[in-house]
């Protein structure tokens, strides 16, 4: 039987990383182009004027299974690298369900590289020992357990977390007076229940909030035509509408509005990164340039007998150690910890 399919709490992925390289880079191109500005309201012991690099554990700190304190691996050292970071993004939908959208960021400031990897909420992940999906794992335990979940399946720990409520997302497109933007393919959706409309047609136009919302939301059409690969097709489109939405933000029309993006961000992140520390993110970024940023999604397919997307262990072995491990030495087959394996 196959599954029915809708574009409902579908939720925009694209947010997530906007949470980080958006606010970040808004912060940190007032920084790097200007010398004074307007200080917007924020606690007193949160002044973004002042960057400060994240703080991780001391660089030989066992965090993740196979580490140094593992017998069966006894050689083995997790020697960090330098201003490298990893970041778990999750978005909710204004509490009306779990964290069906969640991206893991490495931040690698000392390589010049940011590398934003899509987790897939049917992923298959083991969650406090049972497998499950991975977006139950955010309804079980909240961010913390997504943390451990996703560091206990890759092999790698989790830095920090962002949470994000996704009622911003409109604000936060409109604040940037909208995002020029290639839609990939006419869209023609309808859904009474939800009050959802997307009737958009292909190519290149500006992009309001709504509009926005309505692109990175989209999964097929009507009569079931669209990417052919829904959810694989939607993420593609998020990533290139985050590229895009990064390039909008450095236009010098848009330094002064860091109040506007830093009272958006209050109101719908929760993240255990302090503004100065999104501000030197941002710095960081700027200093890099937005070519530098890159998109992947988890490699793995789906299995209908398990009703899960069942991850390839050698994909995403090859993936952790090209783009998401934070330490110096590789990792093995056996640090991964994925259902199926």
């Amino acid at each position: 039987m196959s599954r029915k399919r809708s574009n409902r709490n579908y939720q925009p992925q694209i947010f997530l990383c906007i949470a980080i390289v958006v606010l970040g880079l808004a912060i940190g191109s007032i920084l790097l182009f200007r010398n004074l500005f307007e200080k917007p309201e924020l606690p007193s012991n949160d002044d973004p004027t002042s960057t400060q690099p994240p703080v991780i554990l001391p660089p030989d700190t066992p965090a993740v299974p196979g580490s140094s304190s593992d017998p069966a691996v006894p050689d083995r050292t997790n020697i960090r690298k330098s201003d490298f970071f990893t970041i778990l993004l999750s978005g909710v939908d204004n509490g009306n369900g779990g964290a069906d959208t969640n991206i893991l960021v490495a931040f690698d400031a000392k390589g010049e590289s940011i590398h934003c990897v899509s987790i897939p909420r049917d992923s298959g992940f083991y969650v406090r020992g049972d497998s499950h999906k991975i977006n139950y794992a955010y309804n079980t335990g909240g961010m913390d357990l997504m943390a451990e979940t996703v560091s206990g399946g890759l092999g790698i720990p989790v830095d920090y977390t962002v949470e994000v409520d996704l009622a911003g997302f409109v604000q936060l497109i409109d604040a940037i007076d909208g995002v020029e933007f290639n839609v990939p393919i006419n869209m023609d959706y309808d859904d009474p229940y939800q009050e959802l409309s997307i009737h958009l047609e292909k190519g290149l136009q500006t992009l309001d909030g709504q509009n926005a919302l309505n692109v990175v939301r989209f999964r097929h059409n009507n009569d079931g035509t669209g990417y052919g690969n829904e959810d694989l097709g939607r993420i593609a489109t998020q990533q290139a509408f985050l590229s895009a939405v990064a390039k909008q933000t450095l236009k010098l029309s848009n330094l002064d509005k860091v109040s506007e993006f830093v009272r958006i961000f209050n109101k719908n992140v929760d993240t255990d990164l302090s503004l100065g520390n999104l501000a030197w993110l941002g710095k960081e970024a700027i200093s890099m340039g937005t070519d530098k940023i890159t998109f992947s999604t988890l490699p793995g397919e789906w299995s209908n007998g398990l009703s899960l997307y069942l991850l390839d262990h050698s994909a995403i072995l090859e993936l952790v150690n090209n783009s998401l491990n934070p330490y110096m030495e590789d990792r093995i087959a056996s640090d991964l910890h994925l259902v199926g394996g």
